[in-house]
């Protein structure tokens, strides 16, 4: 328990043999439930998933008395399942085992911890990696402001002030600042960064109205999130914390993973627009987001006939692109102040 308030942390995994161990036996004592997912990792991450399951287990039962384990409201749904661990008994304590039948991405184990939360009725439920970039000590940080009743999600951000951007090569810290502004015009959170951080948090009274099957399953569960979470009106805060960078390996596929992530953004920007400016009530802003990308995409169109006409002397095909551009360009400015206004009370402190 912390602060009144049961804790689950759900720790996705795949391919984390040599780290994820670490990261069960750091995970505070105050959490009730720890929902470990091996995604079917071909390397020895479940044999280690287990073993450093066993050893937490054992300790935090040894160390706790049956009756102040009694105390922690738990309608404990999990541990009537006997086989979450591969055919095997469901363990006593805190940690549970889970292994997917398949390979079935990032999203997709954390969406199964959460139904795991919800059936345990854990109070908040937390997302932290199993490749032990996520300082369990700083968890508090990330429950405080749903504690507090100030934020229903919180997310960490290792590119604010005190943050651990400093370990990130220049190539990774150019593609967060990039997919963290993309984020912001998707999802309308627009005080939030670092969008790929999974260092998050979740009240259980938000996570029970999200549509959990319909979220994203593989990496972009993190950008996925926080647009459904605009179209319910949750207060996010960013909170600063530092990563820990180690010999981890990245599993992300850029070549699969840009494109997917980008159709994602773009899709979620729309239904966002469609839900909260046209579907709830008409709005202003519906109108410069369209004609702002119709006035920009005549301007890129008429640019480039402009330079097979202005070989032949005329200028009037890039006095009309340049007339286009600067009018699109004014409309999304005027789209975006809209936005950044209408959304700026969904923006949480994180102090």
């Amino acid at each position: 328990m912390y602060r009144n308030n049961s804790i689950g942390v759900v720790v996705p995994a795949y391919n984390e043999a040599g780290l994820v161990g670490d990261v069960i036996e750091t995970i505070p004592d105050y959490v009730d439930r720890a929902y470990v997912i091996d995604d079917r990792s071909t390397d020895e991450t479940w044999t280690e998933i287990q073993e450093a399951a066993a050893r937490v287990n054992r300790r935090r039962t040894e160390e706790t008395s049956i009756d102040a384990r009694a105390t922690v409201p738990l309608a404990t749904a999990s541990e009537s399942e006997t086989t979450l661990t591969d055919g095997g008994q469901n363990p006593v304590g805190p940690v549970v085992p889970l292994r997917n039948e398949r390979n079935m991405g990032r999203g997709a184990s954390v969406k199964r911890g959460f139904e795991h939360a919800l059936a345990d009725d854990i109070d908040v439920v937390a997302m932290m990696d199993g490749d032990g970039q996520m300082d369990p000590e700083v968890l508090d940080h990330l429950l405080d402001p749903i504690v507090e009743d100030r934020a229903d999600y919180t997310k960490g951000n290792r590119l604010m002030a005190g943050g651990g951007w400093a370990g990130m090569s220049r190539f990774r810290l150019f593609g967060n600042h990039v997919l963290s502004f993309l984020t912001k015009f998707s999802t309308g959170y627009w005080a939030v960064g670092d969008s790929q951080n999974g260092y998050a948090a979740i009240s259980s009274e938000m996570l029970r109205r999200l549509d959990i099957d319909g979220l994203y399953a593989d990496y972009g569960f993190e950008n996925d999130i926080l647009a459904k979470l605009n179209l319910l009106d949750a207060r996010v805060a960013d909170v600063p914390h530092p990563a820990v960078y180690g010999n981890e390996t990245s599993t992300i596929r850029y070549e699969t993973f840009i494109p997917r992530v980008s159709v994602l953004l773009a899709r979620n920007f729309g239904r966002r627009v469609e839900s909260k400016y046209l579907r709830g009530g008409f709005h202003p802003i519906a109108l410069c987001y369209a004609f702002a990308v119709a006035a920009l995409l005549v301007g890129v169109v008429s640019t480039a006939y402009s330079f097979v006409l202005w070989a032949q002397g005329s200028l009037v095909p890039a006095l009309v692109s340049s007339l286009a551009l600067l009018v699109g360009g004014l409309l999304l400015v005027a789209a975006l102040a809209f936005d950044v206004r209408l959304n700026a009370h969904l923006a949480a402190e994180a102090e």
